[in-house]
């Protein structure tokens, strides 16, 4: 529990830095904001690649081929108090060491996310938010590529809630929903008469009603610099509320030209429900199962095209 008032803590603090704008520039992004109507889509497609080759290098090493690529959909619609926004991120890895070797998974992203709100007061919105998260392809246990661990809707995740959205006019938005259900589903069979990402042995769909939290900034640090941070919090209202499951990504985009970029992506997650085995003497027999924080750090250079 600690543990996640830290993080939460640190993403705060965090948004204190980048919230610091003139009162001016509020003002202006706040009438901007709310004076432009209809539809405003953006987007953004990255593909970064990076190549070894070692010939007799009496250092020792593999040759390795890796390819990643990237794409980040953006739609706002805004007509008088009404606002509509969906989000939808794509990102697939891949790498391949030696020759014998065969291609291996290193990120597959499914990220979609729906939000209408209705404009109350000042920056705040009545709203309704629904979220769909899973992966592409079957995920293994390197070096073991025969059993998958995974796969798409294996996990799946589709969460919907009512609450309120605060707009800052700027960088920062907030979503707050007490009435929230999360839906886990586990489509392989194999997968689901184990009980695995907390869904019971033997049933394929895990329903969960309780409080979300979605905290997002989106800042320009300095000129081709830019940083985008999210943070999701779910608590459970029916099974241990005090374990709180949290998701945080973050982005840090720079560009050096107009087609080159590079970018550092991290992601924490912590899930009480799912158990991960950990093997303490390297012995390749799991000591222990339990809940363990999560984390994926994915640097890349390469080409991007901003629309």
């Amino acid at each position: 529990m600690k543990k996640i008032w830290i993080i939460t803590f640190m993403f705060c603090c965090s948004l204190t830095g980048y919230a610091q704008t003139t009162i001016a520039e509020k003002q202006l992004k706040t009438q901007t904001a709310d004076t432009v109507e209809g539809w405003k889509n953006s987007g953004s497609i990255s593909i970064n690649a990076s190549q070894t080759s070692l010939t007799n290098w009496a250092s020792g090493g593999q040759s390795s081929v890796a390819l990643g690529t990237m794409l980040s959909l953006q739609s706002q619609y805004r007509k008088n108090k009404g606002l509509w926004e969906n989000y939808l991120d794509l990102g697939y890895g891949s790498l391949k060491q030696g020759k014998k070797s065969g291609w291996m998974k290193t990120d597959d992203k499914i990220d979609f996310t729906s939000k209408f709100g209705y404009k109350a007061v000042k920056n705040w919105y009545y709203a309704g938010l629904v979220n769909f998260k899973t992966q592409m392809a079957p995920g293994y246990n390197y070096p073991n590529d025969s059993v998958a661990i995974s796969g798409f809707l294996a996990p799946g995740y589709l969460l919907g809630g009512l609450g309120f959205d605060y707009q800052s006019g700027g960088s920062l938005t907030a979503y707050i929903s007490p009435v929230t259900l999360k839906v886990t589903f586990v489509r392989d069979q194999e997968l689901a008469e184990l009980g695995a990402f907390g869904v019971d042995a033997g049933k394929k769909i895990r329903s969960e009603f309780g409080g979300y939290i979605r905290l997002q900034c989106n800042k320009s640090l300095m000129e081709n610099i830019s940083i985008l941070s999210k943070l999701d919090l779910f608590s459970n209202y029916l099974k241990n509320p005090q374990n709180i499951d949290v998701s945080w990504e973050n982005l840090l985009s720079m560009k050096v030209n107009k087609y080159v970029s590079a970018s550092l992506s991290t992601h924490l997650l912590y899930d009480d429900d799912i158990d991960i085995a950990v093997d303490e003497n390297d012995d390749g027999i799991a000591d222990s199962y339990g809940p363990r924080l999560q984390f994926k750090e994915v640097l890349a250079v390469g080409l991007s095209l901003i629309f």
